[in-house]
């Protein structure tokens, strides 16, 4: 098992969670993701990750899988403007490699942000720190473990 991994795996049992963690292979879009855990691709969290261009910190924006970012309404919420983030970032912010970036077991702690979309069901999938595995979470939990701000900030 991975380091990180066993980093979310961690974070989730401390959390009080009962996950299963679920190897997809190398699911790199959330519609793969969807079609190996049996959900509808909205039940996908992307973990999507910008900087905040006068922080420097990197923002995390939990997406359902079938949603995209709108950059002025991601911006409002920051307080700031975005730009990309690079890999070193993500990498130096989470811990994590981008295509596994988990919403829990972050090496920094991380602001973050949840769409709406996701809490319409009952049972989501986000990645558990590899881009090979993914877990189960109920919506609340994970705007719990994650201390996401829920907030509509899609196209």
């Amino acid at each position: 098992m991975s380091k990180s991994l066993k980093r979310v795996t961690a974070a989730l049992e401390a959390a009080g969670i009962d996950a299963k963690v679920l190897e997809v292979g190398q699911a790199r879009t959330a519609a793969e993701a969807a079609a190996a855990a049996g959900c509808h691709i909205d039940q996908i969290a992307k973990s999507i990750i910008f900087r905040g261009v006068q922080s420097g910190s990197a923002i995390l924006f939990l997406t359902a899988g079938g949603n995209t970012v709108c950059a002025d309404k991601a911006t409002a919420l920051a307080g700031e403007p975005l730009g990309k983030a690079d890999a070193a970032l993500i990498r130096a912010q989470t811990g994590f490699a981008i295509g596994g970036v988990a919403p829990v077991g972050h090496l920094n702690p991380i602001r973050a942000f949840l769409d709406p979309r996701l809490t319409e069901f009952d049972v989501i999938w986000a990645a558990a720190g590899t881009p090979r595995h993914i877990f189960p979470v109920s919506p609340a939990d994970l705007r719990r473990i994650s201390a996401a701000q829920q907030h509509d900030f899609t196209t």
